[in-house]
């Protein structure tokens, strides 16, 4: 069905303004993801990677209590928190540390023990380097949770505006051939044109990577509910148990979870007192082998006391879609071809909300100057659609 004058004005208005809102916000998380979509490569190039000690191969590997009597040795002030498997050092244990166990998370230390020697080999005041940076930049600007969430209105504006240009490209392409780029009209045509059509072409990925960055701004909010849904209910049975004394083998633990899991593998355990756990319980999260499972955690429960499986199940669909959205946001999934891929579709969106920028800023002066030399303006000879698809 056609879109009367009247809507297709409502559209142009809602296109305009959502997209005026978000493109400098936009412009930034573009080009600060261009880095980011190859984290990977960049750290190891900068030498943030740490490889596990070269030794003797053949001695039995450290138990995970010896990796945490290293660390604890290394920061006798500090409690450990978490043992992280990170994928991309294998071999190396990450032992999240600080001062309490419910610190806030900018306040934590991270050694990087070795899995065999259980040789501490890196020692660092929460993240750092350049990646680090523009990490932050991109989820939260320097602001917290406030500066996450406020960047995700800015990715919903984002796909409003999507949305409608994508709606507004039918009738401005009637009379048109797809691609036309009319060189003839002058400079601001062609710019318009290319907006146009780069907007087109890129629209599915733009709603995906839109979507996916604003379910990413949700992550702490999102586990908050986790923690009073789920993790609620699996540990309701200790919620009137006084304090635990000491607690158990965090090696052991980790073998209950391998065993009440076999096909799966530790991606990181969570000791008592913990957000990811409770005060009673060792959580091993546990991810499958594949590229699309590895992202999948399931949490395992151990009485950190007894050594007791309490309780494993699916995640729920909400902390499963946080989890996936992470590595589709930076294309993640298919290794470095997929990584070049988002990279052109990345500079592609670059031109995208630059020229529509400029068509806006270039729109907004002719408007201005166009009563006083008696002209029609561009704006409005090319049916108000300069700043649209």
């Amino acid at each position: 069905m056609a879109l009367t004058s009247k809507a297709i004005k409502a559209w142009r208005l809602v296109h305009k303004w959502t997209s005026l809102i978000c493109t400098v916000f936009l412009l930034m998380l573009a080009l600060t993801g261009l880095p980011l979509i190859f984290h990977d490569e960049i750290d190891a190039f900068l030498g943030d990677t740490i490889a596990p000690a070269t030794g003797n191969q053949t001695a039995a590997p450290a138990t995970l209590d010896d990796i945490v009597a290293a660390a604890k040795a290394e920061r006798p002030n500090l409690v450990v928190r978490y043992l992280i498997w990170d994928p991309d050092e294998p071999g190396i244990i990450k032992v999240n540390m600080a001062v309490a166990i419910d610190s806030p998370r900018g306040q934590i230390q991270m050694l990087s023990v070795d899995e065999r020697s259980a040789e501490v080999r890196s020692t660092r005041i929460g993240r750092r380097g350049v990646m680090a940076f523009i990490l932050q930049l991109h989820t939260d600007m320097f602001l917290g949770l406030g500066g996450s969430l406020f960047l995700g209105v800015m990715g919903l504006l984002f796909v409003t505006s999507i949305i409608s240009g994508v709606v507004l490209y039918g009738p401005f392409m009637r009379k048109l051939p797809f691609g036309t780029i009319r060189h003839q009209r002058g400079r601001r045509v062609r710019w318009l044109d290319l907006h146009n059509l780069v907007g087109i072409v890129t629209v599915a990925w733009c709603l995906v990577v839109g979507l996916t960055g604003v379910i990413n701004t949700l992550d702490i909010m999102v586990f908050r509910l986790w923690r009073a849904d789920q993790l609620a209910a699996m540990t309701a049975p200790y919620k009137d148990k006084p304090p635990l004394r000491t607690i158990a083998s965090v090696e052991a633990a980790v073998a209950v979870a391998r065993r009440a899991v076999p096909d799966m593998t530790p991606s990181f355990a969570a000791f008592p007192g913990t957000f990811f756990s409770s005060n009673h319980h060792f959580a091993v999260f546990m991810r499958g082998s594949t590229p699309l499972t590895a992202q999948l955690l399931k949490p395992v429960l151990i009485d950190a006391e007894t050594l007791q499986l309490t309780d494993v199940r699916e995640p729920p669909w909400y902390v499963s879609a946080l989890e996936l959205s992470r590595p589709l946001h930076f294309g993640d999934y298919g290794g470095f071809p997929l990584k070049i891929i988002w990279l052109i579709l990345d500079l592609m969106t670059i031109v995208l909300l630059g020229s529509g920028l400029y068509l806006w800023i270039g729109g907004h002066r002719t408007t201005r100057a166009a009563p006083a030399a008696g002209t029609e303006p561009v704006t409005k000879t090319l049916g108000g659609a300069a700043s649209h698809f």
